[in-house]
């Protein structure tokens, strides 16, 4: 029997989100400046008067703009090695430790930016479908390649990863709204399973 699983990541594998960590981790001093500056836009987010990926965007383009892309991988791998595996719930951990790979296709569908999810995923021996940093001559340009990974956009990567492979189940796990569309379309939504 063949499965998909398909897993958000911040909040339902972790306890929290990990942007501000990585952002913190990545320049504490630079992330106190900016997240002042930045929060009358999160009250904005907060009163749904401001879209979430123009904030999002707004606030990692603040701290990492112009670094270059092998400092952040860097950055990256030193953030899982600080952070690996304290950030995971336990049972999220055991679950994912008892996966049969042989029958499985597994996947990390997170709205947070790849680079930074990506060591986590390669440790799960996981695909990984997130929002994607634009470089350009291996500079951060401060934008996204394509839209940010949330809502409907999780379910349309999905179908781009996968395209005509077959599953006897796909299995979704999440637990946000963010994750309802990704729920609704696998065979199985798991809301808030490993809380």
């Amino acid at each position: 029997m063949r499965k998909l699983y398909l897993f958000d990541f911040d909040g339902t594998l972790t306890y929290s989100d990990t942007m501000f960590l990585y952002l913190k981790f990545y320049n504490t001093t630079k992330f106190r400046i900016q997240f002042v500056k930045h929060i009358p836009l999160f009250i904005l987010l907060k009163m749904n008067l401001l879209d979430a990926e123009k904030v999002k965007r707004s606030f990692i383009s603040s701290i990492l703009k112009g670094q270059s892309k092998s400092k952040i991988e860097k950055k990256s791998q030193q953030f899982f090695d600080q952070y690996y595996p304290d950030i995971f719930r336990e049972n999220a951990l055991e679950f994912i430790k008892n996966i049969d790979h042989s029958h499985t296709d597994c996947y990390i569908v997170s709205a947070s930016l790849g680079i930074w999810v990506k060591p986590f995923a390669e440790k799960f021996k996981m695909n990984l479908i997130a929002t994607q940093a634009e470089f350009k001559n291996d500079i951060f340009t401060g934008n996204f390649v394509g839209k940010n990974c949330n809502g409907a956009e999780k379910v349309n990567r999905i179908k781009e990863e996968i395209k005509d492979e077959k599953y006897d189940k796909s299995i979704a796990f999440g637990d946000t709204s963010g994750d309802q569309e990704m729920l609704n379309w696998a065979n199985e939504g798991q809301f808030k399973f490993f809380h």
